[in-house]
């Protein structure tokens, strides 16, 4: 077996033991119901996020990815159809109840094939795969061939990180080296400045802390690998690294993250009023929120529950009255 093959192997073993392994329960009660909403439609059910990391479901927001078969099959509405189509995902939010308890999540909804194309390099939003290089549970696949897939996507995007990290880290004669945390924490502070929101380095820091091992390996394998194909020349001595690209490629990748972070955000802004659209109950979920954090909590009528955008206005007004919103 070529070199580059078996890293390669390696690295797809290694995820697809990690992504086979339990969910907690309460992600699987969630499944169940997104998968009674969708029925037949679904390929895969993806749970991941800080519920995962922290193993703690209760008064928290789990979140999913759920992976279908096309739009066509998953929606009756054409425009939901039309918006997922034009810019994947759709989000929506779910409540369910588990014994005396009610479990909240949200999961984005995107086609399969979707998801695959937008874990390689050729697709410069890191929406998915500086999301799915991260812990991550197969809670339901169809079939096998779609649990492959769904393993194979996942080491692209893993490599697909690294590939985009390590301009920032490259030099064309091993003058500098690093630590792999620093590729990882580097990674994440640039992915989260593509977003509208801004994240705590703290928060960053605990992203790799969570597992500091697993993402040593992914990155050893997943260095050795883009190596062996002529990508990069890495070298390694006593926990540092230091990595050699031709100095093209070390100025495109860094301008890349600036194209990458003007264009994120503007499509981030679009994503926001599209999930308006499509996010089931987003009035709730937004005074459950609110309430974890200011302490007040509002009780909505069935009516502002049905048409928020027609009746919602007072509980805004009472929230301002409050002093809850400023």
């Amino acid at each position: 077996m070529r070199d580059d093959v078996q890293s390669l192997s390696a690295l797809t073993a290694l995820l697809a033991q990690e992504w086979t392994q339990p969910a907690p329960e309460a992600a699987h009660v969630v499944a169940a119901e997104i998968q009674h909403r969708h029925a037949e439609a679904i390929d895969a059910v993806l749970f991941y996020g800080s519920c995962l990391r922290t193993q703690q479901t209760t008064d928290a927001v789990l979140d999913f990815y759920v992976l279908v078969r096309s739009y066509r099959s998953c929606y009756d509405r054409p425009l939901l159809r039309w918006l997922n189509a034009l810019l994947p995902p759709n989000v929506f939010y779910i409540e369910v109840r588990q014994g005396t308890r009610t479990l909240r999540a949200k999961y984005a909804v995107i086609s399969t094939a979707d998801f695959e194309a937008a874990t390689t390099p050729a697709v410069i939003p890191a929406i998915i795969w500086a999301r799915f290089c991260q812990p991550t549970r197969l809670v339901f696949a169809r079939s096998e061939e779609v649990q492959e897939r769904v393993i194979h996507a996942a080491t692209q995007a893993a490599l697909t990180f690294l590939s985009r990290v390590i301009p920032f880290f490259a030099r064309n004669n091993f003058t500098r080296s690093f630590h792999l945390a620093d590729l990882w924490q580097r990674g994440f502070r640039e992915t989260y400045r593509t977003e509208l929101r801004t994240e705590r380095l703290e928060t960053i820091r605990a992203l790799y802390a969570a597992s500091p091992e697993r993402y040593d390996h992914i990155a050893r394998l997943g260095l050795q690998h883009l190596g062996q194909q002529g990508r990069c020349v890495c070298r390694e001595k006593d926990g540092q690294w230091s990595v050699a690209i031709p100095r093209s490629t070390r100025w495109t990748g860094r301008v890349s993250w600036a194209v990458r972070a003007t264009g994120a955000k503007c499509l981030y802004a679009v994503r926001l009023f599209k999930t308006a659209l499509t996010f089931d109950d987003w009035l709730p979920y937004v005074l459950w929120k609110l309430g974890r954090h200011s302490g007040v909590w509002v009780e909505l009528s069935e009516r502002q529950r049905r048409y928020p955008l027609l009746f919602g206005w007072s509980v805004l007004f009472k929230l301002l009255r409050q002093r809850a919103l400023r």
